[in-house]
């Protein structure tokens, strides 16, 4: 806990003493903007980015909650935790003359219940959690439900996000629940399913799992769809599926911290990153859907067209986004716990 405390002081001492030397600290999720494109910002606009990463959103939250919003200018959470963040009065809101790219944006996706108006927020990406299989030990047809998980050809051999959202939205979508449930019954039974899963579970992976599954350390899984893309590029027998019981949908933000110190620069970052052509490229190297309508005219056709990096209508018509739940998800945690420690 010490070395924890003395790191966080040494990023405040850092981010206090870079206000005025041209510098962004953006804390962001790992793989999430290509090299290429923070060099060409720093190129363009002559600010520099201390780059730091993190693998959920529950490791960011945390640190950003301790660090009392100070330390980072930009942060990237999905959609639930952009509404218990501005809830908590850990965000600042936007300055939306200093971001004239914005009207790049689907109106679509904007304007929703996690932060009406988008007075906090701007869309980086969008994507769902599908499953992605070997065929060499798995035939793809046996897993077009999340119940595939169950199949006795990934006994040990099975890879779960480590997020508890993630892993807790199987369970909600099998029993016809929505992934937003509150309900402490309902999340207590989804527990007793998943916990006949876990025995199974060869490691739970948030940070790169398509790596798990190129050094064949896994035969199967849940795998975000932009990871599942860039995987199925280097090895043929990988097969992604979007289960008929839907998909598990998020959306992830730009959002500047209460305690930013480079507001203008925090400001100048994101509006570089609405650009259409810079949306294209984040889009085109990590294989997520861009919520930039701009960029789209932009992109390869067969990445346009691809199902598995833009989800087809009828995917999404049976998917649901994540959303925050409030105070049950102290309930979800409870149980997370316990079946991470196979309780």
């Amino acid at each position: 806990m010490r070395q924890l405390v003395a790191s966080l002081m040494l990023v405040l001492l850092l981010a206090g003493s870079a206000a005025a030397a041209g510098k962004v600290y953006v804390y962001n999720w790992t793989e999430y903007i290509p090299e290429q494109v923070l060099s060409r910002f720093t190129e363009e606009t002559g600010i520099e980015v201390v780059y730091t990463t993190y693998d959920s959103n529950e490791a960011m939250y945390a640190k950003v909650k301790l660090l009392g919003g100070e330390g980072y200018d930009v942060v990237v959470p999905s959609t639930y935790f952009v509404n218990k963040m501005r809830r908590e009065g850990l965000l600042t809101p936007l300055d939306r003359s200093l971001l004239p790219h914005f009207g790049n944006l689907n109106p679509a996706i904007l304007d929703k219940p996690y932060d009406p108006g988008n007075e906090f927020s701007v869309p980086y990406l969008w994507g769902g959690t599908g499953i992605m299989v070997n065929a060499d030990y798995v035939d793809p047809t046996e897993v077009q439900s999340w119940k595939g998980l169950w199949s006795e050809a990934l006994k040990g051999r099975l890879l779960l996000q480590n997020d508890l959202r993630e892993v807790f939205g199987i369970g909600l979508l099998l029993k016809g629940y929505s992934l937003n449930d509150t309900n402490p019954e309902h999340i207590a039974e989804v527990y007793e399913l998943l916990r006949t899963l876990i025995p199974s579970v060869r490691v739970f992976n948030s940070d790169s799992p398509k790596l798990a599954f190129l050094g064949e350390e896994v035969a199967g899984g849940m795998i975000w769809n932009g990871e599942a893309h860039m995987a199925l590029q280097e090895m043929e027998s990988l097969k992604f599926v979007w289960p008929r019981e839907g998909g598990i949908l998020w959306m992830d933000n730009f959002v500047i911290p209460k305690g930013a110190r480079n507001l203008e620069n925090a400001h100048a970052f994101i509006n570089f990153m609405l650009r259409p052509d810079v949306a294209a490229m984040c889009c085109e190297e990590y294989g997520y859907p861009t919520p930039n309508v701009s960029a789209l005219g932009l992109l390869p056709d067969d990445l346009r067209n691809s199902p598995v990096v833009f989800p087809p209508d009828e995917v999404v018509e049976r998917s649901e986004f994540q959303n925050d739940v409030g105070d049950a998800i102290l309930v979800y945690e409870q149980y997370w716990q316990k079946l991470k420690a196979g309780k």
